[in-house]
Formats: structure tokens, sequence, C-alpha cells
């Protein structure tokens, strides 16, 4: 070892390729650590749900800071956790990617799915997550968070408009001289609708983990 911390190369050979499949290893899994710190920020409780035998799933979940884990789960047990966890807990979204995955992530209120996983699991889950990577999942509560807030945003704007701008042209002012023509009201309609299409369109894509930090 280097006096940095680094491995040195031996002399006259390349550099190892499972060295670099480590590494990769490595920063995937402060990727996924990094997912669940954001995701305990945001109230989420993570469980981990495995067939795996207990002592490796507490070992991962401990490396990346997983909250429960239920291992050695048999594959038609998998939805019944879901069931009783959603009945105990409320709101429960599952992300999986194999054919034992799939009757869990349709018992769930929200199923995610990995791009690369197998297509029963895929057909089952309401969110196919493109790219092989778990962290992605942050980046799809971040983006719902965000498209939740927009629909509030717009229809606050609209209740608040057509609040205004109805009686104006049923001519409730119109003992006062105020009146909208249908015209005018045309416009202003328009002018709502592309208001709310703006504001949408404001709407910034959240960034993964990686990215963030």
């Amino acid at each position: 070892m280097t006096a940095d911390g680094k491995g040195a190369n031996r002399p006259g050979r390349d550099d190892d390729p499972a060295d670099d499949e480590k590494g990769s290893r490595r920063q995937e899994a402060g990727d996924h650590d990094h997912q669940e710190h954001d995701d305990h920020e945001d109230g989420i409780r993570c469980i981990l749900l495995t067939g795996d035998n207990q002592a490796v799933a507490d070992r991962v979940a401990a490396e990346l800071g997983i909250d429960e884990v239920r291992a050695e789960v048999l594959p038609d047990d998998k939805a019944d956790v879901v069931r009783s966890i959603r009945e105990s807990t409320g709101a429960v979204a599952m992300v999986g990617d194999g054919v034992n995955d799939a009757p869990a992530l349709a018992a769930a209120d929200l199923g995610l799915a990995i791009g690369a996983g197998t297509d029963v699991a895929v057909e089952a889950a309401d969110v196919v997550l493109v790219r092989d990577d778990p962290a992605d999942v942050a980046r799809v509560i971040a983006l719902s968070e965000k498209v939740r807030s927009k629909m509030i945003q717009n229809l606050i704007w609209a209740t608040g408009y057509n609040v205004v701008a109805i009686p104006l042209a049923a001519g409730v002012l119109a003992a006062w001289g105020i009146l909208l023509s249908p015209a005018v009201g045309a416009v202003l309609m328009s002018a709502s609708t592309v208001i709310v299409a703006v504001n949408a369109r404001l709407m910034s894509e959240p960034e993964s983990p990686a990215e963030s930090g």
C-alpha cells in the first residue's frame, strides 16, 4: 500500500481487473448508502426482504443502513409479507427484479421493477427503472414529490382564477360597470392554460444520488 492508501501497481503487470470490479462495487454501495440516507430524511422506512440467509442479509443491511431485515423468506411468502406491512404501516413501495418478486410487486401500492429484470417482474410493476441501478428509486421518489407539488400549484392557480373570472363573466359586478366580454374571457382562459403549462415545464429533473453527492 502507498502512503495515500492506494494500492501500488506491480512492476511489469497491468492493473488487475478484479481491483476495478471491487472499486466499482464499493462505488455502487456508496451510491446505495446515499440513497438510503435520502430516504430516511424523507421519513421512509426501508426494509430488506430477501430469500438469502439471515447472516448475509444482516451484513448487507448494516452496510447500506437499512432499517429492518426479513431474511429467508420463501418466494410465495413475499406477497404476504408486503400485505402485512401495508396493514400495519400504510402505503408500501416494493422494488424487485426477479420472477419471485412479481407477486410482491403486484401486492404493493407501488411496484418498481429494475429494467434489466425478468419480463414477469416488469409486467407486474407500476414503474420500470430503465437503468440497472436501484439508486434510481430515490430519483423516482424525488420526481413524484416535484410532480405532486406542481399539481398542487396548478390546482390552486386554476381554482383561484375560476373563482374570480367566472363571476365576472357572469355579470356579478355589472351594476358597477365591470363586465367581461366573451372575447376577453376567451383570452383570459387561454392565458390561464398557458400559465399552467409553463409552470409545469419549469419543473427540473431531480439529480441522482451520485450526482448530488
